[in-house]
């Protein structure tokens, strides 16, 4: 997943909690090697390579749920939240530290957005070529789920998955208590928190401005994109939301972040339990 992931549970004893860390981590590892936008040998890349062609490919029925969820995500989100948007990492290199040409980026916006597709299940065809498809806002926090409920299947009940800052709970503490969840500073490079989220269950998910960016002057250019412009976006720094799922905190907390300043109503409106800091530094949120 190109991150730190964990687990963390009570077992009876050590072969036990080997035993459950195993199955976790081969589920993890499988769906790495299905929707990785890093391997070429990867089912994504093969998805990708037809798309780039504009062609059509059919795709397996647990591919078909995700693609099914992130057609939800762009209605609901006006949008926004566009896994097309793949595309624009060819423009936006973010470990070269440099901004890309706005000719490459308006170049690239002609393959970018979900109505461009046609999604016929199984059948999923480009209408365009030079597209592209990135699950990177969908899968981790998918497989977060999927492990929370590998772990509970195999006899454990109390714990929590965390890959790379998303959270899925088995449940909570023997004694009954929550998982106390820490929030990172966006702008504090010290791993101080700004805030906590209490977790019985469910899951937890955030989206900043701060792990992937570029910094020009005292401009900073976060990995997040808007699919319509092509730019990241600017307004807020960070938002953390718990929903039932990691699946929803993740898209929800993404969505925040690309409506800008209409974020914090959205959350707001959305009615679950988040933390939010803007640009600013403006903290708020609800529990």
């Amino acid at each position: 997943m190109g991150t730190l992931c964990e687990l963390q549970c009570y077992v009876a004893s050590e072969n036990a909690g080997k035993r459950v860390a195993d199955l976790m981590q081969a589920d993890v590892l499988r769906l790495e090697q299905r929707y990785s936008r890093y391997r070429e040998d990867s089912l994504l890349a093969g998805i990708n390579r037809a798309a780039f062609k504009g062609e059509e490919i059919r795709v397996d029925s647990e591919t078909g749920q995700l693609l099914d969820y992130a057609q939800t995500c762009y209605q609901q989100s006006d949008g926004l939240f566009d896994i097309t948007s793949g595309a624009l990492r060819r423009a936006w290199r973010f470990k070269e530290g440099e901004l890309p040409d706005q000719n490459l980026i308006d170049e690239l916006l002609q393959g970018v957005g979900w109505h461009k597709l046609e999604w016929r299940p199984p059948l999923l065809k480009f209408a365009a070529p030079g597209m592209e498809i990135d699950f990177g806002g969908v899968v981790k926090e998918y497989a977060a789920d999927r492990a929370a409920v590998i772990c509970q299947n195999a006899g454990v009940w109390h714990g929590f998955v965390n890959l790379g800052g998303d959270i899925r709970v088995i449940g909570p503490h023997p004694d009954g208590s929550p998982w106390i969840i820490g929030i990172q500073h966006p702008r504090l490079e010290t791993g101080e928190t700004f805030g906590n989220l209490e977790l019985f269950q469910g899951g937890m998910a955030t989206s900043g401005d701060y792990e992937r960016c570029i910094m020009v002057g005292d401009e900073r250019y976060s990995h997040i994109l808007n699919p319509k412009t092509g730019w990241p976006v600017k307004y807020m720094a960070t938002i953390s939301v718990a929903a039932n799922f990691c699946l929803i905190a993740g898209s929800a907390s993404t969505i925040g972040m690309l409506k800008e300043q209409d974020g914090p109503e959205w959350l707001a409106e959305l009615g679950m339990p988040h933390i939010w800091m803007d640009a600013s530094g403006r903290i708020g949120g609800m529990e």
